[in-house]
Formats: C-alpha cells, structure tokens, sequence
C-alpha cells in the first residue's frame, strides 16, 4: 500500500510532500475532502503502533475542547481522529510496511530516503 494522507489546503503538507517528491503512483487523499475510513485509520495504527502517535495535539479543536486537560485513551484519540479529520498528526506517508506521521525534519529525510530507495 502506497498512500499518503495530507491536507490539500495545508502549506506544511504541500511543502512536504514536495521535498519528498511523492512518486505519482502513491494514492494521494485529501482528508478534508474525503474523510479518513475506519479501514485506513487501522491501517494507520497497525504501522504505527498506537493512536497517539497519530494524534494531533496542535489542532484547534483540541484546545477549543480543552482536551489537554482530560485525560484522553486510546480509543478516545480513535474517536476524535474519525470525528475530525484535524485530530490526525499529518501528513501521513505509508510505503509498504513503512509509515511516515508528520512533517519533522527527521521525518521528512528518513521518507525522503526510503520511498527512493526502492
């Protein structure tokens, strides 16, 4: 599977995706406009290994929702993450068995390296 999750309207994830160069036959899905499945995100936290890895503390609605004040599960971040797609760390990079989140310098040079190497 080959798939990245960005936010069309995102400069950070167009800038990303950019420097990576993004090869053509990578699925590109706007998650504003098409959602994020139940079956992409368990697809998502197989490679990753949890929710909260995927989970985006810098959203909007997760201080308009005070939420840094609760005290959020694993499922709870699943829930948020499929209620809105703000709530998921993007963007997300899936190459294979490897999974990217985020748009770190690390992140982006370790992408970078892997998705052109094969």
């Amino acid at each position: 599977m080959e798939k990245v999750f960005y936010l069309a309207t995102c400069d950070t994830c167009k800038r990303v995706m950019k420097e990576i160069d993004i090869p053509s036959h990578f699925e590109t899905i706007d998650i504003k406009a098409s959602g994020i499945s139940e079956e992409d995100l368990e697809d998502m936290v197989n490679l990753a290994g949890s929710y909260e890895s995927l989970f985006s503390r810098r959203a909007r609605l997760y201080r308009e929702r005070d939420l840094k004040n609760k005290n959020l599960k694993e499922d709870d971040m699943k829930d948020l993450i499929l209620e809105h797609y703000t709530f998921l760390k993007r963007p997300v990079i899936i190459d294979g068995e490897d999974i990217f989140i985020g748009s770190s310098a690390k992140t982006v040079a370790s992408a970078k390296k892997t998705i052109h190497a094969n």
